[in-house]
């Protein structure tokens, strides 16, 4: 009868078990490694996710903007509109007034350049 040591056995046993953890720490590992895979590939897509929102949104603002600007374009041309009409009226008055008072003018600024009436000044006081 053979027999068979306790410490073979256990040399056995024990070499199984570091084998079972190894394949244990590889199956870990590859669980870690796709997580970090699936977690990677989530944030690539919220950020597609987002840049795409994002867009969408700028490009209903900017319609929105091109509905207001043309909505408003024409408010933006009449009001130029009357404000060159008033215009015109207020150099037309202008221009006539000129022409009406003009002589009146001239003849006033001429009379006060032309007749000269000497006189002393008021502060000065006569020496006795």
């Amino acid at each position: 009868m053979q027999f068979i040591s306790i410490n073979t056995f256990e040399g056995c046993t024990t070499s199984q078990g570091i084998q079972t953890l190894l394949e244990a720490e590889k199956e870990a590992a590859k669980v870690v490694q796709q997580s970090r895979q699936y977690r990677v590939q989530r944030l690539k897509d919220a950020r597609t996710e987002a840049a795409k929102e994002i867009e969408d949104y700028h490009k209903v603002k900017d319609q929105e903007f091109a509905a207001f600007q043309s909505s408003h374009a024409g408010t933006t041309l009449d009001a130029q509109t009357i404000i060159d009409k008033e215009t015109e009226e207020k150099l037309s008055a202008i221009s006539d007034a000129y022409n009406v008072y003009r002589e009146d003018v001239l003849r006033k600024l001429l009379d006060r350049v032309v007749l000269v009436q000497p006189e002393l000044h008021r502060n000065l006081k006569k020496l006795q």
